[in-house]
């Protein structure tokens, strides 16, 4: 199964959970969206990476397992996010040493977190964008008006067509968490 490449969109805020922030993951040649749910440490901590200048007067943890990493000349090769249950996204680091390759489990805000660190791609596989991957529209006021309404509706009512709607709504709005929960909603409603 090929890898698909992606990048960091961004971070926005939760709306709906206290302390929880939404991670945009890009298709890098395509036009999927793929959401994820982090903490706050993890939101803050790809914060700091993304942005060069800041630099924290002490290590935070993945500054830290860079620095571990860099003196035992480990390198992470690539991320790869590959597999969704339950809402719950799936990772692995693919790191070399005396190029050796060895693969480790992690949370994938945590892989996420390190790939900036080390420069690594972001990759994923077909199966879990088919799965979780949403595709942002530019639909107007119509479609931003009819997704509100379907928004507030119980989604065990909702039909697959009125949770895709939502979906693209909330991401419009950038309601990322909102999104990805509605994602969760279909995929189970479509087993």
């Amino acid at each position: 199964m090929s890898l698909i490449r992606l990048t960091i969109d961004r971070i926005s805020y939760s709306q709906n959970t206290n302390g929880a922030y939404a991670l945009l993951l890009s298709e890098k040649d395509g036009e999927r969206k793929l959401p994820v749910v982090i903490g706050s440490f993890e939101a803050q901590s790809i914060a700091v990476a993304l942005e060069k200048e800041i630099k924290p007067t002490r290590p935070l943890t993945h500054d830290l397992f860079k620095n571990f990493s860099d003196c035992f000349e480990i390198k992470i090769k690539q991320v790869i996010i590959h597999k969704i249950i339950d809402g719950v996204f799936f990772s692995s680091l693919i790191c070399v040493r005396d190029k050796i390759e060895e693969i480790i489990d992690s949370r994938t805000s945590d892989a996420i977190a390190l790939a900036i660190r080390f420069n690594s791609p972001i990759f994923t596989y077909e199966n879990v964008l088919e799965k979780a991957g949403i595709i942002l529209k530019h639909g107007g006021e119509k479609l931003k008006k009819e997704s509100e309404k379907s928004i507030k509706v119980d989604v065990n009512k909702m039909s697959v067509k009125q949770i895709k709607n939502a979906i693209e709504i909330a991401v419009k709005n950038e309601d990322y968490e909102l999104a990805a929960e509605l994602r969760d909603k279909l995929t189970k409603k479509n087993e």
